[in-house]
């Protein structure tokens, strides 16, 4: 019995008041793993990773293709070379840009400024007169470079065709069987494929293809066209740009070196231009030739002949001194 005024005071245990809370927590590992057991039956386990999460067999590859093209132009082009410059850069995501380069300076600093950009292929567009456009293209390292005269250029903005292609995706290559015949052919689709060809695996790029870049040769020139392919079947619809090249040599080295070939149809601007003027200059000369003989023939009076008397086709007399025998009676006077 408790004496009376006192308080009864339980004892603490040996764990300091901590059984209570063991006891709670076995508890609720309990309840859970008693639901867990209920609802195992009917909860069907997911697999830790998705099969939507694997990459496709093109994107597993690695970017084994490093292949940089520098596009820069020289001060003095138009506004149509820069737009198919522009163009060309929006086509090729393995492209990197740089501001113009001065005139004065050499070929051979496009040398420097492509291995500070890391770059080891070149498109180098050169205006001359403003009205000429030359394009290099380049393999910086070993070379070679080929020199094309840029002809017949239609720009993206002023075709507006109905073709479209996402941008930063692949292109194919398609060219012509020609380029199989001749050994500089040859060369030039190897450095074509290097140089347009969208690397796989790029960064930029995206994994699939939906155009088509075309080299054809007619009339010994190369000929460019995009084309969109706009379904299975193979049907295209031409997107842009449209231009023509026009070979002018192939040197060994990087924008230097020996001429390992060189274009015997080429005729330069310059010799055109003054063809051109040399044949309206000979149109006029023979116009002004057939004038006068018309003058000659039919003239202005509507006379039959012009320097010579108008009654010599009527009268054949001869004069009278020239008379012999009974001649003389025509030039003698009655009396």
């Amino acid at each position: 019995m408790a004496k009376p005024g006192r308080k009864i005071v339980p004892s603490p245990d040996r764990n300091g008041g901590r059984i209570m809370k063991n006891k709670t927590k076995k508890q609720q590992k309990f309840k859970t793993e008693k639901n867990e057991t209920t609802n195992d039956d009917n909860v069907i386990v997911l697999e830790p990773i998705r099969q939507s999460d694997d990459l496709p067999l093109s994107l597993n590859t690695k970017w084994i293709n490093k292949q940089r093209v520098l596009v820069i132009a020289s001060r003095g082009i138009t506004y149509r070379d820069r737009h198919l410059m522009n163009n060309l850069k929006a086509l090729m995501p393995h492209s990197k840009s740089e501001p113009k380069m001065e005139t004065k300076d050499p070929n051979l600093v496009l040398n420097e400024i492509c291995e500070i950009r890391n770059c080891n292929k070149c498109i180098f567009f050169e205006n001359r007169k403003r009205k000429d456009l030359y394009m290099w293209l380049a393999n910086i390292s070993t070379g070679p470079t080929a020199k094309f005269l840029v002809e017949n250029v239609h720009t993206m903005e002023e075709l507006r065709m109905t073709g479209n292609c996402l941008k930063a995706s692949r292109p194919f290559l398609s060219f012509d069987p020609k380029f199989e015949s001749e050994p500089h052919l040859a060369l030039l689709r190897e450095l074509f494929v290097q140089i347009f060809g969208t690397p796989k695996s790029h960064p930029k790029s995206q994994p699939f293809f939906d155009h088509v870049f075309t080299f054809t040769i007619l009339d010994h020139r190369i000929w460019f066209r995009n084309y969109q392919l706009c379904d299975e079947k193979g049907s295209l619809a031409e997107i842009g740009p449209r231009f023509c090249l026009n070979l002018i040599k192939i040197f060994d080295g990087s924008f230097m070196g020996r001429v390992l070939y060189s274009n015997p149809h080429y005729v330069s601007p310059n010799k055109h231009r003054i063809l051109i003027k040399q044949a309206a200059a000979e149109k006029y000369r023979q116009r002004l030739e057939s004038k006068q003989q018309r003058q000659l023939i039919k003239p202005a009076n509507h006379e039959t002949y012009a320097d010579l008397d108008k009654y010599d086709d009527v009268f054949e007399t001869i004069r009278p001194e020239d008379a012999i025998g009974p001649e003389k009676a025509i030039f003698q006077r009655k009396k």
